[in-house]
């Protein structure tokens, strides 16, 4: 009898969870609009994903850089792959079925390196990426909620000095759907994306002789539900889902500049002034900070990723938050969240709303930000040791830890 009701407890909590986010939803939608409504909905599905698909940015880029293996980047390539052959075409006619629709363009400069750089670094000792903080932060692992808080606050800290970051020099913005076209765009894309899988296949072949395995994975009703998915069908799953999201925002998916609205939320409610900053000058980020942070894109997504992995979690039965958490962990995760923060209101974005959506927005500033972020990991993967006394085991699969 116990264990029947332990089985049942899971599912009980799960239904508790979707029906405050379907609540969620509605209410968001009749206060704001169905699309916000619905842009929830989507959040939470791409929560799901990122959960039972243990889609990691972060361990992906770890385990290439240490051991070489490279399925978790060719994974990445695939999801781009896709985002681009979807995004394109929407981007270059500027429409997509009656909503006007606009990429992640943005200027190439010292604050991209930089920002991109830093968040690197901030990955590694953080644990996690934007969405990876996110997502496993509502499967219930409490250290990244420590980064997520300091993630918050480093992003506040980025727009106090964002101003004197953009006085330095950078290029105009370079799009790759204006430059050549939706068709030749793809054709450049998805040569490069080749190259950078061929590279990882060459790598890994030359490490250890071979491609590591796939797990199998069998999709069973029940496994729709309570994972694991496959990794590609994540990727598959991203891709579409941040399609969902131009389709209903009329533009990519982003996660941090809602970071940087909670953190100058919170500094106002205290009695601070952030208004005469001059990232909050702007005059999409001024509206976004005197109207209700319910209004927000990009936070209204975000809580639904975070409920929909933790619907995910419970589903699975691994819904298991500890506290018990050791202090070099706990200061990586410090240390972690603020670069992650600054470093991703330097480079106009993360790992999600610069490399992903950047690069599916034909966006060349989404190139650069991989280049720099990945040579910030290179370096996170050195300072590591540092504050973890034994470094956890690389799994076979690319999942953020």
């Amino acid at each position: 009898m116990a264990t029947a009701l332990d089985a049942k407890r899971p599912r009980r909590i799960s239904s508790i969870l979707g029906a405050l986010l379907l609540a969620g939803a509605l209410l968001v939608g009749l206060a704001y609009g169905t699309r916000l409504g619905l842009l929830m909905i989507v959040g939470a599905l791409l929560g799901v994903s990122l959960y039972h698909a243990a889609f990691g940015f972060t361990a992906a880029w770890r385990v290439f850089i240490s051991e070489r293996r490279g399925r978790g980047l060719r994974a990445q390539m695939v999801m781009l792959a896709i985002a681009v052959v979807l995004f394109f075409p929407a981007l270059g006619a500027g429409t997509l079925w009656g909503q006007s629709v606009t990429g992640f363009v943005s200027p190439i400069g010292v604050s991209v390196v930089v920002g991109a750089f830093l968040f690197g670094i901030g990955m590694q000792l953080g644990g996690g990426c934007a969405s990876g903080t996110l997502f496993t932060a509502g499967g219930g692992n409490a250290r990244m909620v420590i980064t997520l808080l300091f993630f918050i606050a480093g992003s506040l800290i980025g727009t106090a000095h964002f101003s004197w970051w953009m006085s330095l020099p950078a290029f105009q913005p370079v799009s790759l759907v204006q430059a050549f076209g939706a068709g030749g765009g793809i054709a450049v894309s998805l040569a490069l994306f080749g190259a950078i899988a061929a590279f990882t296949v060459l790598m890994e072949k030359r490490r250890h002789g071979r491609l590591e395995e796939s797990p199998r994975v069998n999709l069973s009703e029940r496994r729709w539900l309570t994972g694991p998915w496959p990794l590609l069908l994540g990727a598959v799953a991203l891709a579409l889902l941040n399609f969902a999201t131009l389709a209903l925002a009329g533009r990519p998916w982003g996660i941090t500049s809602a970071f940087a609205l909670w953190g100058a939320k919170t500094y106002e409610f205290v009695g601070g002034d952030v208004t005469q900053w001059g990232y909050w000058q702007h005059p999409a980020n001024a509206a976004a900070l005197r109207a209700s942070v319910w209004s927000d894109i990009t936070t209204v997504m975000n809580i639904g990723i975070i409920l929909g992995a933790m619907v995910a979690a419970t589903l699975a039965g691994r819904f298991a938050p500890t506290l018990r958490i050791p202090l070099g962990s706990v200061l990586a995760a410090v240390i972690g969240g603020l670069l992650l923060g600054y470093g991703a209101r330097l480079a106009f974005g993360c790992n999600i709303g610069a490399y992903f959506s950047g690069i599916a927005s034909g966006s060349l500033h989404g190139w650069v930000w991989l280049v720099a972020g990945f040579a910030g990991n290179m370096l996170g993967v050195r300072l590591r040791p540092l504050f973890f006394d034994r470094p956890p085991s690389e799994r076979t699969r690319a999942k953020v830890s």
